[in-house]
């Protein structure tokens, strides 16, 4: 271990998109910061995020006469009886400010779209559009020398390479083998996607999360922030008086920081920790029925707070923002996941379970059918299902990750991805699920998708499940029978996209110990802190949106708060490392 020794006025463990915020806020402050990030890359799940970020009360929002009133009761409805009022309010009295400044004192732009509904529309206070934004595409190459220190993309959920946009971009691929335009746009795309790659390593244009975070990385270097990667915090630091006062570092920067203003977890959640998911997800009590297409979510959150009394909150109906995923091997023998957070929302496409029968409603939120999903399987050893698909389905929309014609199959076959066979029964047999019960539920299905209805879980029947679906189709943008073999399936099991049961915070993000009193001089942010959702998913960046709020007030508060500590640190002195 180095006895080196660094001073900063705060020190951010995490550089995605809440630690990223209290870093750009602090810096522009005028305080010396230092992102500590344990993988080479920067950006954290941030990066191979849709990227969108859901803050009510935004510009737009405000715009369409969107109320404080019917936000608030939204979030009441989705979080039941664990509403955290205290934390709603202050998020929501801090999104204009936030967002505005991020806008006005950053490279960060936001795309306001005309539609991105809420995930759950039949629920009091939901909304069509004005809730959720997302990133603006960039060129990389503001980047400079950072360009290639920024995660890539998560490279299952790429076609081809490229990363399509939800909205009108995937709109396009989605139809690119049924319309000459569409080819003609998705060909242009991938064609710039490919020659930037072979010559420069990596595409220059990025969407989605990747865009977000090569805005945020570029402030920061333009402010003087210290971004170091391939360095792991392994301990926080405190003085005899209780207050943060740094941490100490490994790897690359091994030795110890002093931060004058305290330390802020922006290191993501448990997801990836077998012993953490154990002892607190229902579904996973051995630690081996889950799959997390998260990156960094290790449980650094828990185990840095713990020595000092830092806890999880466990006041949250549900623990994770869920998301079934997709396990395959590559063909080099690497474990594979894909995320499905569109793809059964297509017509042709149905979700069933071990006996053959559908369990939920596809075109509901990722986060409401993974619900479904764990109450299905209730008891059971493993958490599975399939999406089941006929020929019209696989050929015109594929499943996720395995792509409709003309690309071949054999690739997704091989890799145990697609299953395929000429006819119900057979596949029902190819994947090990009643044959009765598949014949039985797809005779339903089909009797009612003719006709554009779903009568037994209402699939179909809101804005929010068409912008799901293809919007083009009729006469319901969800629904089509399956009735043209061969019929394809593909393996779902339990995933998520971050933890929602994280640290204990007050509403100024200070970790909690177990006296629910704050541990002066800590914070924590994004998913390394509970969810103010209470175990509700509201819509398109639900986790993006509060991380990029509460790093901002991190980022502003936390002069303020050290001043008011009854111990007193001594001013910074700088030292170039």
């Amino acid at each position: 271990m180095s006895s080196k020794t660094v001073k900063c006025d705060l020190l951010v463990i995490g550089s995605g998109a809440a630690g990223m915020a209290a870093a750009l806020k602090a810096a522009s402050e005028g305080h010396s910061v230092i992102v500590a990030e344990k993988s080479q890359w920067l950006g954290g799940t941030t990066a191979i995020s849709g990227g969108w970020a859901w803050v009510p009360g935004n510009k737009q929002g405000v715009a369409q006469g969107d109320t404080r009133r019917e936000i608030e009761t939204y979030i009441r409805a989705l979080a039941k009886d664990c509403y955290k009022a205290e934390m709603v309010d202050t998020f929501l009295d801090e999104v204009p400010e936030a967002i505005d400044w991020l806008e006005r004192d950053t490279d960060v732009e936001f795309v306001y779209p005309e539609m991105a509904p809420d995930y759950q529309m039949d629920a009091p206070g939901a909304k069509p559009s004005g809730r959720a934004i997302s990133g603006k595409v960039v060129d990389a190459r503001t980047l400079g020398e950072n360009r290639l220190r920024l995660r890539p993309y998560l490279d299952t959920y790429t076609v081809f390479g490229y990363m399509p946009e939800v909205g009108p971009d995937i709109a396009q691929f989605l139809h690119a083998n049924q319309c000459l335009k569409s080819f003609a746009y998705v060909s242009k795309k991938l064609l710039k996607t490919w020659v930037e790659t072979v010559l420069c390593r990596r595409s220059f244009d990025r969407t989605n999360g990747n865009s977000l975070m090569v805005r945020m990385v570029s402030s920061a270097a333009k402010l003087g922030i210290r971004m170091w990667t391939e360095t792991p915090v392994t301990k926080i630091v405190q003085s005899e008086n209780g207050v943060v006062t740094g941490a100490v570092l490994g790897g690359v920067h091994a030795g110890t920081v002093e931060a004058r203003l305290g330390v802020v977890i922006a290191a993501g959640g448990y997801s990836s920790d077998p012993a953490l998911r154990a002892e607190y997800w229902g579904h996973d009590p051995h630690g081996d029925n889950h799959f997390t297409p998260t990156v960094g979510h290790d449980g650094d959150n828990v185990r840095l707070a713990a020595p000092l009394g830092g806890h999880v909150d466990t006041d949250v109906h549900e623990p994770a923002a869920w998301a079934p995923v997709t396990v395959f091997t590559g063909l080099r023998g690497q474990q594979r996941i894909f995320p499905h957070l569109r793809a059964f929302g297509l017509p042709g496409l149905i979700a069933v379970n071990r006996k053959g029968e559908r369990f939920a409603n596809e075109s509901s939120s990722y986060h409401d059918f993974g619900m479904a999903m764990i109450q299905d399987n209730a008891g059971q050893d493993e958490t599975f299902g399939y999406i089941i698909a006929d020929s019209k389905a696989m050929n015109k929309y594929g499943i996720g990750y395995a792509k409709p014609w003309p690309i071949p199959q054999g690739y997704f076959k091989k890799t145990g991805f697609l299953h395929k066979a000429d006819t119900v029964e057979e596949l029902a047999l190819e994947i090990g699920v009643d044959v009765a019960g598949l014949k039985n539920t797809l005779a339903e299905f089909n009797a009612g998708a003719a006709k554009g209805e779903d009568p037994k879980f209402n699939r179909g029947s809101n804005w929010f499940h068409h912008f799901k679906g293809d919007m083009e189709h009729q006469p319901n943008p969800n629904l089509e029978p399956l009735d043209k073999g061969p019929y394809y399936a593909a393996k779902i099991e339990m995933g998520d996209l971050g933890a929602y049961s994280g640290l204990a915070v007050d509403r100024h993000s200070q970790v909690l110990d177990d006296d629910n009193q704050p541990i002066p001089g800590l914070f924590a942010a994004g998913s390394a802190a509970v969810s103010i959702f209470g175990g509700g998913y509201p819509g398109y960046g639900a986790n993006i949106g509060p991380a990029l709020v509460f790093g901002y007030t991190i980022g502003r508060d936390a002069e303020i708060l050290a001043s008011l500590r009854s111990e007193s640190v001594e001013p910074t002195v700088l030292e170039e490392v």
